[in-house]
Parts: C-alpha cells; sequence; structure tokens
C-alpha cells in the first residue's frame, strides 16, 4: 500500500509500480498505495468494440485497481471496448486524461481537488477542499472544466484517513468517537507514517480539533500489518488507517469516529476526459455504480484481493453481477 502522501495530510506509503500509459506514466493517485500491474481489457468485460474504445487509469494500488475494474466491467457490459493501464503519479496520469490518452480515473474528491488547486494557483494556496463532499465537487468542477475535464456523480464510498484503536481500548475507557478519546485526556502514540508529525489531518489536526493528547509518532507507516499490530500488542494506542482498510477487525481493531469533521472528503468519484469520454451515457453507466458503492463495499473488496489473493476482476465481477449492474 503506498500513498506517498495523500491529504493535504495524510500520509501512506509503500511502493509504486509505474507502468508507461500510451507514451506517458501515471499515478498512485497521490494517495499511492503500491504494487500494481498493467492490464489490457483485463478480462474485465472488454465490450464489443461496438463503441469507442475506452482506456481506464488505474494507480498502483489494491483498490484503484479494483475500481478500475468495476469502471472498465460495466462499461464494457454496456458494450465499450475498454483496457486498464496502471498508472503512477499524478503528474503524469492527469496531463495524459487532460490529453485523452487515458480517458476515465477512479478519483478521490478532495485530493483530486487540491491537487489542480496548486496546478492552477500555485504553490500552497488557499485550500478549496473541505468535509463537504458536494462544496468539494463543486470546487473541483470549476477547475477541472477548463482543463478538458468532467466530473461525474461524487458517491458514498469515501477513502481517508481513519484512526482506530483496539476493542478492548475503546470499550474499557467508553469511546466510540475522536471526541471522546480527547476527553479522556489519556496520552496516546500513534502508528503511522513519519509525516503524521506534521500532517494537518494527522497528529497536529488531533490535537488541535479534538484535544487529544499525542505523545509521539511511531514511524512504522500508515495502516502497515506492523503498525497495526503494535496497537494490538499494546505497544502504541492508535494506528493511523483508512476507512477502506478491510484488515482492521482481523487486528481485534475499531475505527473511531471522525465526528467533528476533520478529515476532507475524499469521496470515491470518476474524472473523465470530456471530449472523448464525456457522453452522457457514460456518465450514466459510472453515476448507477458510484451510486450502489458504499465504504464498507470497498474496504470487502479491498479484504479479499489483499487478504484473500483474489483477482481485482474477480471480485469486480462477484460485486457488479451482484448489484445487478452486470448481467450475469
Amino acid at each position: 500500500m503506498s500513498k506517498t502522501s495523500r491529504i493535504a495530510g495524510a500520509v501512506i506509503g509503500a511502493t509504486v509500480l509505474a507502468v508507461s500509459l500510451a507514451a506517458c506514466g501515471g499515478d498512485s493517485l497521490e494517495k499511492d498505495k503500491g504494487g500494481a500491474a498493467p492490464a489490457s481489457g483485463s478480462g474485465s468485460g472488454a465490450g464489443s468494440g461496438k463503441k469507442i474504445p475506452l482506456v481506464i487509469g488505474a494507480a498502483a494500488f489494491t483498490e484503484s485497481k479494483v475500481l478500475a475494474e468495476l469502471y472498465a466491467q460495466v462499461l464494457g457490459d454496456a458494450g465499450y471496448a475498454t483496457s486498464i493501464t496502471t498508472v503512477n503519479n499524478r503528474e503524469l496520469y492527469e496531463p495524459s486524461l487532460e490529453k485523452g490518452e487515458i480517458d476515465v480515473v477512479p478519483e478521490y474528491a478532495a485530493t483530486i481537488t487540491e491537487f489542480l488547486n496548486a496546478k492552477v494557483n500555485g504553490a500552497n494556496p488557499k485550500p478549496l477542499a473541505s468535509s463537504d463532499a458536494a462544496a468539494t465537487v463543486a470546487e473541483l468542477k470549476k477547475l477541472a472544466e477548463p482543463r478538458g475535464l468532467k466530473v461525474l456523480s461524487v458517491g458514498e464510498a469515501v477513502d481517508q484517513n481513519a484512526f482506530a484503536v483496539t476493542k478492548e481500548f475503546a470499550e474499557k475507557n467508553k469511546i466510540t468517537t475522536l471526541s471522546d478519546l480527547g476527553k479522556s485526556k489519556i496520552k496516546v502514540k500513534i502508528a503511522a507514517g513519519d509525516e503524521c508529525e506534521v500532517r494537518p489531518f494527522c497528529a497536529p489536526g488531533l490535537k488541535k480539533v479534538y484535544g487529544i493528547d499525542v505523545t509521539g509518532i511511531d514511524p512504522k507507516g500508515v495502516g502497515t500489518p506492523q503498525a497495526k499490530q503494535a496497537v494490538k500488542d499494546g505497544v502504541d494506542q492508535v494506528v493511523l488507517s483508512t476507512t477502506t482498510d478491510g484488515t482492521l477487525d482481523s487486528f481485534g481493531l475499531v475505527v473511531l469516529e471522525d465526528d467533528k469533521k476533520l478529515q476532507n472528503a475524499d469521496n470515491v468519484v470518476p474524472v473523465v476526459n470530456a471530449k472523448d469520454a464525456g457522453s452522457p451515457e457514460i456518465a450514466d453507466i459510472l453515476n448507477k455504480l458510484t451510486a450502489a458503492l458504499t465504504t464498507d463495499d470497498l474496504a470487502k473488496l479491498n479484504l479479499k484481493v489483499d487478504a484473500e489473493r483474489a483477482k481485482p476482476a474477480d471480485v469486480a465481477k462477484e460485486y457488479l453481477e451482484s448489484k445487478g449492474l452486470v448481467k450475469k
């Protein structure tokens, strides 16, 4: 899992695999998360070829590969010839999306908003993303449309920073929210990436917004097995992971609710090249998928790939069929 520092502040690290895309590279969606290989057609329901071929960009981490498969298969079922290209960094893949070298990318609302904000307004601009998904997407559209990009409907599924503790710790201290943790005055050490110490959506934000007494950062990475094990063993009290981490339960961990909305709205949203993939039909197909997908769905799909070693194409197919989004 690699996430070379997403969030105008979060932190997720791992191995990123770059592959050329039509002549360009791509990205781990800046939410870098790690490990992938390119796919073409991907067994992903590449369509009959009667409609325009579509290239779906997938970042080099499990969730993005699953989302790309979902997009490819649901479009393939509608008769589009689809292929998936694994991408690496947003600096390369976003221009390729603008040029039409790739046509569709699964994105995260707040992350892509701040990426384009910096691209348009220079380094360290006034933040435009917020914890409000609708308001964030409204700002995103203002940035994206002049660049030839079309932002489709935003969904409920969200991949954002999540702070988890052991179920035992939560029950013993009667803690279910981050506010509860702050009010408890319990000193905590966070297993996370070392950037957590300075990122506004990590330790500084927990201190400022919730009054949590963070005594230090244990640099074991974001959501890594080592970080979760450290909390399970009581070495640390809190682990920084993500809302779509399907492995937390296996470590006996539970996410504390971000009840004051510290985290920005990194809801899943398809972004397409307006010229090549901006048709109402494509929007309708992808919007139906987006409307069906939940955060829990994503966590379960990720778990099947990461823990059960299922192929992204297979879990995507099973999911789409279960929701009646493709023909069996």
